[in-house]
């Protein structure tokens, strides 16, 4: 089973790294990088990480944020 999360990925002019935002996994869960590319591979991997520790504990997984197209009126 494929989930998709959401991951924001900002430049930090205090941290002077890539900083990385997971926020269906709380207000709280970052992780960053040197470059956007590290950035978003030490995301995938916390989310691996997130997802398996979820589910060996028997939690249900956050629900994933998805942005749809709004509906356009008649």
């Amino acid at each position: 089973m494929k989930q998709r999360y959401t991951i924001i990925i900002q430049w930090s002019d205090e941290d002077e790294c890539y900083v990385v935002s997971l926020p269906e996994w709380g207000e709280f869960c970052h992780t960053h990088g040197d470059t956007p590319e590290e950035a978003l591979k030490n995301a995938q991997e916390v989310l691996e990480l997130l997802i398996n520790s979820e589910l060996q504990d028997n939690k249900s997984l956050p629900e994933p944020n998805l942005f749809r197209k709004p509906l356009q009126p008649a």
